[in-house]
């Protein structure tokens, strides 16, 4: 998404000079919101794209994976040989993290790539007992669309409350519900001991039969290959970027899901893994491309962005909290639709809206102003979001 994102930015901002968009995959571009949702079900055979790539000039190099970087040079070893560049943007999203001692037992899938999702498609048609390990965002889509699939589901979670990395307890404990309701086995702070053929032991000697075992336990920034560049990178392996985008070299900018960028607006340096980051974030990287060196450069500073649909719910989230903000709810979490804010001092900086989609454009809007908040009137379910600004 950011790669292609950027190639397509660069054009429809002025770029006439060459564009090259390299790719370890052999597919042609493609999204992937879907995989875990349409392409997983058979409704779509891919997700591609949908973007005219000869049009525009860009020239698509599939299939070629990049080894490394040597910024002297200004070229990218690639397993195609070695690539100049004037101006390079890193997009190389993030990979997922492997359960350790999974390697090489058949059945254990991830779900990251068009090609993760191919080989689950005809797991979910066979309707096999399905263990998925990890109860965080991928996790409850995946368990989502297996249980419409009629798959016998039950989702293994070490934390004591699913979306514990993400969300404070008295938010997701109102979520671990929606898997006994959708049909699925939510099992917390069970901790994985073996994953053999066929099922997956648990630590307190709990085995459960397994057709097919899901891992969703996280992702990190796919940087391992920087190895050597002399590029910054932070103790997670994201790229470190300046507020334009920038990295530690020099004509290197690194966005999406590989980056992480300083936020004026939440006093932190942020990485965010989500679908509109990796949106946004190419807009801001193409026009600093086309400023140049002494242009007036562009910051990203970005309401973080993201939602998820799951288990009949579409839930959004905007904004950034963190732990010592003040949880502000919107309706009774028991219901089909609630909200939950967060206040630091009197401004609004994040909103979770469940069927409330009211709530979080608006919350957006409160957040991008940074304007006061009446803390009573952000509680009044019945009242419009916005009419708490001060």
């Amino acid at each position: 998404m950011a790669g292609v994102q950027t190639a397509v930015a660069l054009r429809e901002q002025g770029w006439t000079g060459p564009v090259t968009l390299l790719g370890a995959e052999p597919h042609q571009p493609y999204d992937r919101p879907p995989l875990s949702k349409a392409v997983l079900l058979g409704k779509a055979e891919d997700s591609a794209f949908d973007v005219d790539f000869q049009g525009l000039g860009i020239e698509l190099r599939l299939g070629v994976e990049v080894t490394g970087l040597r910024a002297a040079d200004h070229e990218v070893d690639t397993s195609a040989g070695p690539v100049p560049y004037a101006t390079l943007v890193l997009a190389t999203g993030a990979e997922p993290l492997t359960l350790p001692g999974t390697e090489g037992v058949p059945g254990v899938h991830l779900l990251r790539t068009l090609d993760d999702a191919e080989r689950l498609k005809p797991v979910i048609a066979e309707r096999h007992d399905i263990v998925v390990v990890g109860a965080g965002w991928i996790g409850a889509e995946f368990a989502t669309a297996a249980r419409e699939a009629g798959c016998a589901v039950t989702v293994v979670e070490a934390a004591p409350r699913p979306l514990a990395g993400a969300l404070p307890a008295e938010v997701a404990e109102a979520m671990a519900g929606w898997y006994a309701e959708a049909g699925a086995r939510l099992l917390t702070g069970a901790r994985v001991a073996e994953v053999a053929p066929g099922a997956v032991v648990l630590a307190d000697g709990t085995e459960l039969p397994a057709g097919a075992v899901v891992v969703g336990i996280g992702a990190r920034p796919a940087t391992g290959w920087l190895d050597g560049s002399g590029i910054d990178r932070g103790a997670d392996g994201s790229v470190t970027a300046d507020d334009h985008l920038a990295t530690s070299l020099p004509d290197v900018y690194a966005v999406g899901d590989c980056a992480s960028f300083p936020s004026a607006r939440y006093g932190e340096r942020l990485v965010v893994h989500h679908w509109d980051n990796a949106l946004q974030g190419p807009r801001v990287v193409a026009a600093n491309i086309l400023a140049g060196p002494g242009g007036e450069a562009q910051a990203y500073d970005p309401v973080p962005y993201f939602w998820s649909e799951q288990f009949g719910r579409f839930v959004q989230y905007a904004g950034h909290h963190a732990e010592g903000d003040t949880l502000v709810r919107r309706g009774d979490p028991a219901e089909a639709a609630w909200s939950a804010c967060w206040l630091r001092g009197e401004a609004l900086v994040a909103v979770l809206a469940v069927g409330r989609p009211r709530d979080l454009a608006q919350g957006r809007k409160l957040i991008e102003s940074g304007v006061p908040v009446d803390p009573a009137r952000v509680a009044d379910a019945a009242a419009p979001l916005k009419s708490a600004a001060r």
